[in-house]
């Protein structure tokens, strides 16, 4: 690898619209801090802390587009009701020094009606190996609507001064899932070829830029495969982000991989927390994932940088957006690998979780390595207050860990 400037990484970057105080991204990790879907004070917290740990920009997960696309309870819902505390959580980033990103999704077959209120939908008609929920086919008329649903969240996030929105087409959500030959089963433009399969995911981008044009930058999260057999890898992948870059329309790809449906450790990799995740069941569902979580989370080792590989093959096929790796970064090391193999931005989940600071701690020590040991027994702290079980008073405190 060619050596670059070694603080290139902590030096400011254009991403888009706007400039980054650094190439760090905190990346979208369920917080539980939204119980009526709106900006409370403990979220504010939870992000500032962030920022003042040194990322260049933090991005508050999944804003539901309407009530029905929730994927877990404590979400944001990004309508323009809520706009007020919108502002309030920006206004604190950028005081704090740092950039607001908000991710805006729809959960689709991954929503459960005693969530939603509702029978969550799908391409096709689809059961979810994880809820056992069957999900219905969306019309045409529903695409049309949340179409429009994407459009005015984010608006309502540029009105809300927000840098950035994170358009979330991965983990087989409601847009990923017709990329999915697995799930989507339509016989119509919207089906079948992976340019069929691309089509929703395109009219919503389109249909987002036109209303934003360049008040913020637009991120697109998808998922490069899904280790699931007969739906999405990178064969297709690829195309996908080529079709989608091909619109001028977005700025960074953030590349991610499994699915919120089925082998949800593809995502994760490292230890899979059967124990805590089963007490976040009752009843017979409790004992179902004691005895089967291993057959529907999958068992998937960790390893640094394990997006990596798998990332390289867009660097050839994406020529106007830049590219944002996700996976297994920990340490300075990792920073410098992700630069000097030509991605623009890194994005960070577990490892800031685990220390809110290490950016700032791997700036003034870049022998250092981050703690996080992927035990991934915060996964499940989501249907709570997400955080990291070894400093679980950060869960409520904005004052950042020793």
């Amino acid at each position: 690898m060619n050596a670059i400037n070694p603080d290139k990484v902590f030096s400011p970057a254009k991403l888009g619209p706007i400039t980054l105080p650094n190439r760090v991204i905190k990346a979208a990790t369920s917080e539980g801090r939204s119980p009526d879907g709106k900006v409370t004070q403990a979220l504010i917290d939870f992000h500032k802390g962030f920022i003042q740990g040194g990322v260049g920009m933090t991005t508050i997960a999944y804003c539901a587009i309407s009530a029905e696309g929730f994927a877990a309870p404590g979400e944001i819902l990004m309508v323009r009701e809520n706009i007020s505390g919108l502002k309030q959580f920006t206004q604190a980033m950028h005081q704090a020094g740092g950039k607001a990103s908000a991710q805006l999704g729809h959960a689709g077959p991954v929503a459960t009606k005693q969530i939603t209120g509702v029978q969550p939908i799908a391409p096709s008609r689809f059961r979810s190996p994880s809820s056992f929920q069957v999900c219905r086919e969306i019309s045409r008329e529903e695409m049309k609507t949340i179409i429009r649903q994407f459009a005015d969240a984010a608006e309502v996030a540029a009105d809300a001064n927000f840098d950035a929105i994170e358009l979330h087409f991965g983990h087989l959500y409601l847009v990923s899932s017709f990329f999915s030959p697995w799930i989507n089963k339509r016989k119509d433009e919207y089906g079948g070829s992976i340019e069929n399969r691309t089509r929703f995911a395109k009219e919503i981008l389109l249909a987002v830029k036109e209303r934003v044009k360049d008040r913020l930058a637009i991120i697109v999260k998808m998922s490069m495969d899904d280790g699931i057999k007969n739906s999405i890898w990178l064969d297709e992948s690829t195309q996908t982000a080529r079709i989608l870059d091909e619109t001028g329309a977005v700025d960074a790809f953030e590349l991610t991989m499994g699915s919120s449906v089925k082998h949800q450790m593809y995502l994760f990799r490292g230890e899979t927390d059967l124990e805590g995740m089963s007490k976040t069941q009752k009843g017979i569902f409790r004992l179902g994932v004691k005895w089967f979580g291993k057959l529907v989370l999958g068992e998937y080792p960790y390893e640094h940088l394990y997006m990596l590989k798998s990332a390289r093959q867009f660097q050839t096929v994406v020529k106007n957006a830049q590219l944002i790796l996700l996976g297994g970064i920990n340490d300075y090391v990792h920073l410098q690998t992700a630069m000097q193999e030509g991605f623009d931005f890194v994005a960070m989940g577990r490892a800031l979780l685990r220390e809110p600071d290490i950016i700032n701690k791997l700036k003034d020590n870049p022998l250092g390595r981050g703690r996080c040991i992927q035990c991934n027994k915060c996964m499940s702290t989501v249907f709570q207050t997400t955080n990291c079980v070894f400093i679980p008073e950060y869960a409520t405190s904005s004052k950042l860990p020793v």
